[in-house]
């Protein structure tokens, strides 16, 4: 695998600025031909070492805004929780793919679905910090399945060199998606990731079941790591070739 864990150089206009923020990375490593017919047409699984990875990784967003603008006051920030997979296109541009974006501002889910074909969700969420303890808490509203969510609750540790694998699944710089019968990358530049040491003390969940991917968190997680957060950028959607 050809796997750069640096951010290409974002060239064009800028679409969004987003503050993603006390985020944990809970995965779990899959056989690629399990996740191959849940991704976008034209693109297949990445893997690292024979294996991809299901995702589950809830955080807090902050200060979201347009190009170059200034955040978009109350819909900027709120709480979101994905379900990712990982894939390549044949352009060779590594991704994410998104299962499902839970989140709690209904209009951002529906801007979003509407204008990139993301499968955003809206959801009841919360985000508790007490000392080195994180507790997040979603449970969906809309669309079906209704009350899919669940707790995760994480105790954070000293920082950490990435590992392979935590580089495979952090140091991502755009996502795929299908809007309007097409496949589209679209990049996202933000710094590596300032790692520490996470443990799950707590994991209730049914979205990544939701997301078609039943019986993966009844294991424990292959890898779970933590971040403070950081800022990212997001240019204008590309097409992918066939």
């Amino acid at each position: 695998m050809n796997f750069d864990p640096v951010a290409p150089t974002l060239r064009g206009p800028r679409l969004m600025v987003q503050d993603w923020d006390r985020i944990t990375f809970v995965h779990w490593a899959v056989d690629p031909e399990r996740v191959a017919p849940l991704l976008p047409a034209g693109t297949r699984p990445d893997v690292l070492d024979g294996a991809t990875y299901v995702g589950l990784i809830p955080f807090q967003m902050h200060g979201a805004g347009f190009g170059r603008g200034p955040a978009v006051p109350y819909f900027g920030t709120f709480a979101e929780t994905n379900v990712r997979l990982y894939s390549i296109d044949p352009q060779g541009r590594h991704g994410v793919v998104f299962r499902s974006l839970e989140a709690s501002r209904l209009m951002v889910s529906l801007g979003a679905r509407f204008s990139f074909g993301l499968p955003y969700t809206w959801a009841h969420m919360r985000v508790r910090h007490d000392g080195d303890r994180l507790t997040y808490t979603t449970r969906r509203r809309w669309p079906r399945p209704r009350d899919a969510g669940g707790t995760m609750q994480v105790r954070v540790g000293d920082p950490v060199v990435p590992s392979p694998v935590d580089q495979f699944v952090t140091a991502r710089f755009g996502l795929h998606t299908r809007w309007l019968g097409r496949t589209l990358w679209i990049p996202n530049h933000h710094e590596p990731w300032p790692l520490r040491s996470a443990q799950i003390d707590r994991l209730d969940d049914t979205l990544v079941a939701a997301a078609g991917l039943p019986g993966i968190v009844h294991r424990p997680p292959d890898s779970v790591v933590h971040s403070d957060g950081i800022r990212t950028t997001f240019g204008l959607p590309q097409h992918v070739a066939p």
